[in-house]
């Protein structure tokens, strides 16, 4: 677990520097309104796409930075939401036995669509697309009469989805997180 934010400063002269280098670089935005990543962020990442539980020290050593330097520019990178550290687990292990590709073909806006199904609790993954469905949505369910239900009773009502077509998941073969930075 990552150290909880202390209430008092560092007398590490890096920790100054990286804030106000931090202002300076790592706020701004791109073009297309991401916001733009130095190669320290980039390297902080990377350390966590490793191990996410990875302390900040140890992060900081490796990135050139201070512990509190590090842990400032983890938050901002959590609050821009560039990322999240989270626990993944195998559904099927914590009582989810049954998950599902859905392809959904949208007749209007796909936005509104996709954002009816993004504020459903089940529908983990919701991407818009190019080609034969317009959007792919990951569901996870408890069983075959909840995926039914998600499905038929509450995919299929929302306004504008013209039609869907399930995939279902016979075994998790590959699930990782770990493509690095560019």
């Amino acid at each position: 677990m990552h150290s909880e934010p202390v209430a008092s400063r560092s007398a590490d002269p890096r920790d100054s520097r990286d804030t106000r280098e931090s202002r300076n670089r790592d706020t701004r935005e791109s073009r297309n309104g991401t916001p733009h990543l130095d190669a320290v962020s980039l390297a902080i990442i990377e350390q966590l796409q490793e191990d996410g539980r990875r302390p900040y020290a140890a992060i900081g050593k490796a990135v050139g930075l201070s512990e509190a330097a590090v842990r400032q520019r983890v938050q901002k990178l959590l609050d821009q939401g560039v990322m999240q550290i989270v626990a993944v687990t195998d559904p099927l292990t914590v009582g989810f036995r049954r998950q599902a590709m859905v392809g959904v073909t949208v007749e209007g806006d796909v936005e509104s669509v996709a954002d009816a199904l993004s504020s459903m609790g089940e529908c983990e993954y919701v991407v818009m697309t190019a080609g034969s469905f317009d959007l792919m949505v990951e569901i996870v369910c408890e069983d075959d009469d909840h995926l039914l239900e998600v499905i038929n009773k509450r995919i299929r009502a929302v306004p504008g989805v013209r039609s869907t077509e399930s995939f279902v998941y016979l075994k998790l073969k590959k699930q990782t997180y770990m493509w690095g930075t560019r």
